[in-house]
């Protein structure tokens, strides 16, 4: 799974060469809130709009691979938000970012996109690219808001649906087996079939 960190070009930099990036949110550190704050593909850009629309300072957006994190993610409900968020309880190593995308003005037509050492132009629209090697050329297409945003939850769909089929092909085949027990243990025994089925569906996408 990749989430999304909004940091000062600052902070980042200090960050690859401590080792260890520790800024929660504009003004806040790790030890002060206790955790990082993050975004889903979804959800940056509002958190953009709403606490680092008056900034001067170059901006980046930090592309984040879960799996590579060694501090668990929390799903939770920020004060006065309506939806969860992902808070990354511990620092963020770099060798965590997948990638770094330069944020510009946001009312600009395009901000820059980095990736390895070369910059291509991305649309502001665009959360992120789910790619980690170096652009191709000028000519690469950086996807859509709408094409990454579906993708995302056709993804989420067909892993869902991987694990149901394995709990209910579970269930079946431990009440075929007659026993008072045999229902539950084959609904267990499918439901942790289905995570390990998930789980590879998760990493033949990424």
């Amino acid at each position: 799974m990749r989430i999304f960190h909004i940091a000062t070009a600052a902070d980042w930099a200090q960050a690859q060469v401590s080792g260890s990036y520790t800024t929660s949110t504009r003004g806040r550190s790790l030890a002060e809130e206790g955790f990082l704050h993050a975004s889903r593909g979804d959800q940056w850009q509002g958190v953009r709009q709403r606490f680092y629309a008056d900034v001067e300072e170059p901006l980046v957006l930090l592309v984040i691979e879960t799996e590579l994190l060694t501090a668990p993610v929390v799903e939770e409900v920020p004060p006065g938000a309506e939806e969860t968020y992902p808070h990354i309880y511990g620092p963020l190593e770099p060798g965590a970012v997948v990638q770094v995308i330069e944020l510009g003005d946001p009312h600009a037509t395009g901000d820059t996109q980095t990736t390895g050492d070369t910059q291509t132009t991305a649309s502001a629209a665009t959360p992120a690219a789910t790619s980690t090697g170096k652009s191709t050329g000028a000519s690469a297409q950086t996807p859509s808001f709408s094409t990454l945003f579906l993708g995302e939850m056709f993804h989420n769909l067909r892993t869902a649906i991987v694990l149901l089929v394995a709990v209910v092909v579970g269930a079946g085949v431990g009440n075929a087996t007659g026993t008072e027990w045999g229902p539950l243990i084959g609904t267990l025994v499918g439901f942790a079939g289905g995570l390990l089925l998930a789980r590879a569906v998760h990493r033949q996408r990424g």
